[in-house]
């Protein structure tokens, strides 16, 4: 069983070894380095090649979102913690509630800071993981693996997949077995690590600019921007709160203390605030105005003759 385990990692792209770098420890610092960047510098391009399978994923997601389903990533040491990484930012960046993009990782919390050591390898756990967040058929899951075959993985998308779950697997290699229990697959291949085996390198580089694309786009097209302004962050904090006021800014030319005082008289929404400030509306008929427009702020705008 270990042998046949090894074969089979053994033949995959990410754990073969690279020819380029087979010199790496005989080199100096900036050496090293430039390895490390010219081998990173070819993983936009293959992401490039799965772009089609991307967009099938947003569309997915764009479809769950408007029928009040959820974003759920699921995955194991690094590709977990890289599904974390996105997940946590969706709230704060684009004003969405908490929970509807929600980061599975084996191992659970603990598995953020340490290494859980076989929660990776127990398909009941990435089951046991959908049912604990009451998994629903209109959510979207997207199982993330470098390796393609990791079974806490596996087990997560087949449970998703017999609820009638949209499923998406984000592996870096093209036999990924978790592929077979997807409806989409994105597979892009990135090649060999600079260290055998490495897969927060490349890998994670090509899973983390997937994933950013995933949501970035599903929030776009759910009217989270005006333009290419963030028109839905929320102002929690000095930076957001400043970031809030030049969006407005930006969005509609008033200088600082205008747009302060719009921010000011509706709870610093920027995107209420630049639909008042360019309607020339009120809070209460700007409000009604965005709704009509299932909240985009530049559809809204547009049925009033001022976009």
């Amino acid at each position: 069983m270990k042998t046949s385990l090894t074969n089979e990692l053994g033949a995959l792209a990410s754990e073969s070894r690279n020819p380029d770098t087979q010199d790496i420890d005989l080199l100096p610092t900036l050496g090293i380095l430039e390895k490390i960047n010219d081998a990173d510098s070819g993983v936009p391009a293959v992401v490039r090649q799965v772009l089609p399978e991307i967009a099938r994923a947003v569309d997915a997601v764009v479809a769950a979102f408007k029928s009040g389903g959820r974003l759920i990533y699921m995955g194991a040491g690094t590709s977990g913690r890289i599904g974390l990484l996105d997940a946590v930012e969706c709230p704060p960046t684009y004003g969405v509630p908490e929970g509807m993009v929600i980061p599975l990782i084996a191992g659970g919390e603990a598995a953020v800071h340490r290494a859980q050591e076989g929660a990776e390898d127990d398909p009941q756990l990435g089951e046991a993981d959908l049912r604990e967040i009451a998994l629903q058929p209109h959510d979207v899951v997207v199982g993330i693996a470098a390796s393609g075959r990791t079974p806490y993985v596996t087990g997560g998308l087949r449970y998703a997949r017999s609820l009638g779950c949209t499923t998406v697997a984000l592996a870096c290699n093209k036999s990924a077995t978790i592929a077979e229990d997807a409806d989409i697959a994105i597979l892009p291949e990135v090649g060999p690590e600079v260290l055998t085996g490495s897969t927060r390198m490349k890998a994670g580089t090509a899973q983390k600019l997937v994933l950013n694309m995933i949501t970035t786009a599903s929030m776009i097209r759910t009217g989270k921007s005006f333009y290419n302004l963030m028109v839905d962050v929320k102002a929690t904090n000095q930076k957001l709160v400043d970031r809030t006021r030049r969006i407005v800014m930006e969005a509609t030319g008033v200088n600082y203390e205008e747009a302060d005082q719009v921010l000011a008289r509706c709870d610093h929404n920027a995107k209420l605030a630049i639909m008042m400030i360019l309607s020339g509306l009120e809070q209460a008929e700007a409000e009604a105005e965005l709704d009509k427009a299932d909240g985009f702020l530049r559809r809204a705008l547009q049925n009033l003759g001022r976009g």
